[in-house]
């Protein structure tokens, strides 16, 4: 009974390390190199994405991308930025489009095509999959 008791708590404290780093690790939030951002609390990052504010911490008028609707890594930054499901975040923006208030942001179907849209907008802000090369635009910290 010992063995079992020990076998389960050891697997079940692998699958936690597992999971928890991983969800940090499946995206990079990136910003275009020009702007003088290098962090943003994650609360400031949601509100940019849901367009609740329309500037960065630095003044700099934001314009964030998102990935595809079907994309991991759009699930994966939903959940760990927005704090919502990525049904959810679609109900709110049918909600913001019927009041009149909004629209939400470009969706982009690749890392490389988001990489792209902020490498051409001054104010952009995006997220790309971990593994995706960066170079000419800035990865910053969301905390």
């Amino acid at each position: 009974m010992k063995i079992i008791s020990k076998l389960f708590v050891s697997a079940s404290l692998a699958l936690v390390a597992m999971a928890s780093p991983a969800l940090a690790q499946d995206f990079k939030v990136i910003v275009n190199s020009a702007n003088s951002t290098t962090e943003l609390p994650s609360d400031v990052a949601a509100k940019l994405f849901l367009k609740q504010t329309t500037k960065f911490p630095n003044g700099t008028p934001a314009q964030p991308v998102d990935l595809a609707k079907g994309s991991a890594v759009r699930a994966a930054f939903t959940k760990s930025v927005l704090g919502r499901a990525v049904a959810a975040v679609e109900s709110y923006w049918q909600q913001q489009i019927f009041s009149g208030k909004d629209v939400p942001p470009a969706a982009k179907p690749s890392d490389d095509e988001v990489i792209a849209f902020v490498k051409a907008n001054p104010g952009a802000i995006g997220y790309v999959s971990a593994g995706a090369g960066t170079g000419g635009v800035k990865v910053i910290d969301v905390k």
